[in-house]
């Protein structure tokens, strides 16, 4: 016992802290850019050449791309066994060989990084500043802030958003260089040549060696300014005469804000990221440390604040679990003494609870687990049954030391009388939880931990209720004829008497009756089943975390700066929300930005999430040219590709056309279907287009290459990266692009002129026909295969299940044959844990009917003992109805409970009756009478030891009590149901088997 202690207590103090057990989702997330090249043009270049090498790795699960203006992101999720390092060997080899079927001009080969989806975040920062420029801050955050953040133990990366990395900016003006005569392809080639790097050689003498260092590079903008493109006439043509060039940014169309106190600024958002398994909160307080220490280094302008802490949220419903548990210990105490009524018999059973759990963390620090929301709740709940054990055997010791034995002889004769009882109990309630562990995908991922934590602490239990409780018994316990007891012993022993009585004479009746009571126990049946198809269902409860995310999404072809002044009013009406306090958001050059809105604590709303978001989304909806999609972040995320909306559907077909009208179509039907809202597609086919037509044979008789078009279209209005300038701590970038009054109207581009081969400047409408046209913004693959993925949000009071059901209804009867539907992400995850979840149902049955098969060597009676569990289930479907709560997960792992809950009772009256049977020449009547009178105290204790261990739960107080909350009320539901039926109706199921049994067996003698 001091064993468990020590260990139990050193695992403890090691355990990392999370909010949910690690879940490591094997992601790959593969990146390629070609600066100004059309999504058609990634999807084909560089999308299907890398997805063709990909789909040649084994293990992949999915595989989805996007490809949009000059960029491509391929994530590839493979399956939960596949080893993510042997995987990312495997990715690099098979971008090794798509490198040569890849366009040559690309700046950088494709890159990719491991990620894992279901990890988000644990903080947001940021930085600001009145009086420095966003480049020079930027510095601070990439080059200083992220590269320290980066080796904090636990750090896996820290992400930049608003980015304002610092380059060299080169805006030519097409009229200046057609009157010097100078074509666009010229500036690159001069900028290239005048800015190197190279490596120049060493001098070696007879006694010294001499290293040659030329000044090859310029390192600012004045430097480039003085560069000569051309001699006209003997005259040198500068650069700074038919451009500006100036300090700049990377990225000009990117921006994000920081608003706080009224108050909105620009500033470079931080994002921390932890590894997988690492302690969230330590990792968080490791980080703050290290900012509280780095303040000194920074310049008086700048400051830095932490926008949110995930930790924080964390750590409070953590602590919210340890109340609960510390609540729960004191109600199961509280319970035992009620009903002995004696400090001593009190304490015996109760040092069962301490122990239980604190041997349990020695195991869960082996086996790597966490101490999170999961892990801790199944301690509590440990704490309802893993007593029941000890009580039991407490129980029978006393009623031994009332025949007038002492409390050796008692503590001897009582634990040899339910030793097996209790070890029937043990192992088959653990054996509930074995099919779990089989369980694939998230959910099992998710609660393995779980069941692993639960069943050790009922292991462990029972090895103390057979050990340790017997021996203080014998130890502690007085002789009957010594104790004293007092008025309220008397009373509340009349009580429990009358309680007796009125017990008996129900069961006598129900026996008597027992066509009436088959027939009213196969009617619960059947009512089960038809609540089981009536119910919601869900997956994860989502928790109120404190934090909403919003996606915003303007119209097609909409300019930065519009979608810019869009954005600062969309996260303006956040502010002022009463329960918002502080707000990131960013915009970039795409038609879509985010925000992160942080919430005042749960305690201090008056609504609650989602009335926040309800409210907010009345607001927003007011500001035209604009859609946003405000989210609740989930518990965890599940792979699919990013999208504005939670749940998403995937459509497919063989012809591109067809796909899309249908997918258009889809997204309209969808809006009619009830109880779906959000809704949003990626399929954006209005993105205005200039197309130009090339001329081949005007462009050959001209002189002039389809590749000399392309490229000075590139360097013209691509933000082309021309050259690099290497500084000790980075590398930046000098862009090249024409003057933004030349990029704003399409007539612009008649202004450009291409250097032939003969010499001459041709203007680009002689060679090419330029027309305006709709193009599509991305374009998205799903297994190689053109796609298009429809996002959708829940409205209030709609299950993930009914959504599902219904679009799948409206998808039948509206889309055609061809065109195939799969719901992705979370969806997907809920229809697969849906499909498994009732074989897991069976299975938990069948183990433990397979186990009391065995420790009773008879296939009869484990049915006798598991009749009850209709009626938990009953019970427990009932009582989610009653609180609208949904069938989620959660609520199906308290069913599961169950099982091995309910069926304790039967064990304890079926068990006696049997040996009362064996031992004597008592009928089954006689025999399951006296078993449900005897048992009758200890299956009252245990069952009420139960309830008050998962009452705190399905109460749902404190921090993430939302996904708690529906496990504690199927629990509790099932087991006040199902105690007032079993005590009643077991006993009917055990005459009838055993009669069955008795023919069975004369049967067989006969034969």
């Amino acid at each position: 016992m001091a064993g468990i202690i020590i260990f139990g207590i050193t695992g403890y103090r090691q355990l990392p802290v999370s909010d949910l057990p690690n879940v490591d989702f094997p992601t790959i997330q593969v990146s390629a850019g070609l600066p100004g090249a059309s999504p058609e043009t990634m999807a084909s270049s560089v999308a299907t050449p890398l997805e063709k090498q990909f789909s040649t790795i084994n293990g992949i699960d999915s595989m989805t791309s996007t490809s949009s203006l000059g960029r491509t992101s391929i994530n590839i999720q493979f399956s939960l066994s596949r080893d993510i390092d042997s995987a990312a060997l495997d990715v690099q080899t098979a971008i090794s060989s798509a490198q040569r079927s890849l366009p040559s001009d690309m700046p950088s080969p494709p890159t990719f990084r491991k990620v894992n989806p279901a990890e988000q975040p644990i903080l947001f920062m940021v930085m600001t500043s009145d009086t420095m420029p966003l480049s020079d801050l930027n510095e601070y955050a990439e080059t200083f802030l992220s590269q320290r953040l980066s080796i904090v133990n636990g750090v896996a990366q820290v992400m930049v958003f608003g980015a304002q990395k610092y380059a060299v900016r080169i805006q030519v003006d097409p009229n200046k260089l057609a009157n010097k005569g100078i074509g666009i392809d010229e500036v690159v080639q001069t900028v290239q040549n005048s800015n190197v790097n190279m490596p120049t050689g060493t001098i070696y003498g007879p006694d010294r060696a001499f290293t040659i260092e030329t000044e090859g590079q310029i390192k600012s903008a004045e430097g480039y300014r003085e560069l000569i493109v051309k001699y006209n006439n003997g005259r040198p043509v500068r650069l700074k005469e038919l451009a500006e060039v100036y300090d700049s940014v990377q990225d000009d169309k990117t921006e994000a804000w920081y608003i706080d106190k009224g108050s909105m600024k620009r500033s470079i958002i931080l994002a921390v990221q932890r590894q997988p398994g690492s302690n969230t909160v330590k990792v968080a307080k490791d980080v703050r440390t290290l900012l509280d220490s780095l303040k000194d280094q920074f310049p008086a302008s700048v400051s830095f604040k932490i926008l949110f802490d995930n930790s924080e949220s964390i750590q409070e419903s953590v602590n919210d679990v340890k109340l609960t548990l510390l609540l729960t210990l004191f109600l199961v105490v509280l319970v035992i003494f009620l009903f002995l009524r004696n400090v001593s018999a009190t304490i015996i059973p109760s040092l069962a609870l301490p122990m239980s759990i604190i041997g349990t963390f020695a195991v869960m620090y082996l086996l790597n687990y966490s101490l999170d929301n999961l892990s801790l709740m199944a301690l509590t709940l440990c704490l309802g049954f893993v007593v029941d054990d000890a009580i039991v055997m407490l129980e029978n010791i006393i009623r031994h030391m009332e025949m007038g034995k002492s409390p050796f002889e008692a503590a001897f004769s009582g634990s040899k009388e339910v030793g097996f009882t209790i070890i029937s109990m043990t192992l088959s309630l653990a054996a509930v939880f074995i099919p779990v562990l089989f369980l694939g995908g998230i959910v099992g991922r998710l609660f393995t931990e779980f069941s692993v934590t639960i069943g050790t602490a009922i292991l462990i239990s029972g090895f103390i209720s057979l050990t340790l409780t017997p021996m203080l018994c014998s130890r502690f316990l007085k002789p009957t004829h010594e104790q004293q007891h007092n008025t309220l012993y008397y009373a509340s022993e009349k009580v429990f008497q009358g309680m007796l009585n009125i017990y008996v004479k129900g069961l006598k009746w129900s026996i008597a009756h027992r066509r009436f009571m088959i027939f009213f126990s196969f009617a619960v049946l059947m009512g089960t089943v038809y609540l089981f198809t009536l119910i919601p269902k869900g997956f994860l409860p989502s928790e109120d975390s404190g934090r909403l995310f919003a996606s915003t999404e303007a119209v097609e072809g909409i300019s930065f700066q519009s979608m810019a002044a869009h954005q600062a009013e969309i996260a303006k009406i956040a502010h002022a929300d009463p329960d918002v306090i502080a707000a990131m958001s960013r915009a970039d050059s795409s038609n879509s930005g985010m925000l992160l809105l942080v919430l005042k604590p749960k305690s201090e709303r008056e609504l609650s999430i989602d009335g926040v978001i309800n409210r907010l989304r009345g607001a927003m909806s007011k500001v035209p040219g604009i859609r946003v999609f405000l989210q609740n972040p989930p518990p965890i995320r599940m792979g699919g590709r990013p999208t504005k909306s939670e749940y998403q559907v995937t459509m497919q077909g063989p012809d591109t056309a067809e796909l899309f009208d249908a997918a258009s179509l889809m997204e309209n039907k969808m809006r009619e279907v009830e109880g779906i809202t959000d809704i949003s597609s990626d399929l954006l086919l209005k993105n205005p287009t200039i197309k130009a037509e090339i001329d081949r044979d005007k462009a050959s008789e001209l002189g002039v290459s389809v590749a000399q078009i392309e490229s000075s279209l590139y360097s013209a209005y691509g933000s082309r990266q021309i050259s690099n300038i290497y500084a000790p701590n980075n590398t930046y970038v000098v862009l090249l692009e024409v003057a933004p009054e030349f990029q704003m109207n399409p007539e612009s581009l008649s202004l450009l002129h291409i250097r032939s081969n003969k010499g001459t400047l041709v203007p680009l409408e002689a060679v090419a026909k330029l027309t305006q046209s709709i193009s599509a913004l991305s374009i998205n693959h799903t297994g190689q295969q053109i796609s298009v993925t429809l996002s959708f949000a829940l409205a209030e009071g709609t299950s993930l299940g009914q959504a599902i059901a219904r679009i799948k209804v409206m998808a039948a009867r509206e889309l055609p044959a061809k065109i195939t539907l799969s719901f992705q992400g979370t969806a997907q995850a809920f229809q697969s844990s849906m499909q498994g979840l009732g074989l897991l149902l069976l299975m938990a049955v069948l183990v433990i009917y397979m186990v009391l098969g065995i420790l009773y060597e008879s296939f009869i009676h484990p049915l006798t003992i598991l009749s009850a569990l209709p009626f938990a289930g009953f019970g427990a479907l009932v009582t989610l109805l009653i609180f609208d709560v949904e069938l989620s997960i959660y609520a199906f792992v308290g069913v599961i409970m169950l099982i091995g809950l309910v069926k304790k009772n039967g064990i304890m009256m079926i068990d006696f009756a049997i040996e009362a049977r064996n031992t004597g020449d008592k009928d089954a009547t006689t025999a399951i009478l006296e078993a449900c009178i005897v048992r009758f105290r200890p299956i009252m204790m245990t069952t009420m030891a139960a309830l008050m261990g998962t009452l705190p739960i399905a109460l749902g107080l404190g921090a993430g009590a939302e996904s708690r909350q529906p496990l504690g009320l199927a629990v509790v539901g099932g087991l006040i149901f199902s105690q007032f039926l079993t005590l009643f109706i077991t006993p009917v199921f055990y005459i009838y088997f055993d009669r069955f049994q008795e023919r069975f067996r004369r049967k067989k003698d006969v034969a």
